[in-house]
């Protein structure tokens, strides 16, 4: 198994007046991970799923436990696993932590749709592949 990782600086703009990360910001901070790991980790770019396979990945679930606060310049390391490959979606899991201690964990679920017929579609075999190698072991 292989854990896509990144870090992610907490920058002004990510916090409320009090210097704490604002919890929305979370979440753009994941959409970009995902983008990374999309890139970087199975290689294929979102601009290339959707302007050359014609596919987009939007997350119709989260499921997010913040666990300790993050603050202005902090740097956040983020680990990205797959908990499952389903047909057309996917369950992603990912922490944030910094210097040890972990501030956030998420499950989310990506779902491959067609942009013509706005409707879920399968996993190109291709993409499933390297989408493999990030999946998490089964306790049984």
């Amino acid at each position: 198994m292989t854990t896509f990782q990144t870090e992610v600086p907490v920058r002004f703009g990510h916090c409320d007046p009090a210097g704490i990360v604002f919890y929305p910001r979370y979440f753009d901070m994941i959409n970009a991970v995902v983008e990374d790991w999309f890139e970087d980790g199975i290689g294929t770019s979102f601009p290339g799923l959707m302007y050359h396979q014609g596919l987009t990945t939007p997350t119709v679930h989260f499921n997010v436990d913040f666990s300790a606060e993050s603050r202005f310049g902090d740097r956040l390391t983020f680990r990205l696993n797959v908990k499952k490959i389903g047909k057309t979606s996917i369950e992603t899991y990912i922490e944030a932590s910094c210097q040890g201690t972990i501030r956030m964990k998420v499950e989310q679920v990506l779902v491959f749709i067609d942009i013509k017929t706005r409707k879920p579609t399968k996993i190109p075999d291709d993409l499933v592949k390297r989408i493999e190698r990030y999946l998490l072991e089964s306790d049984a």
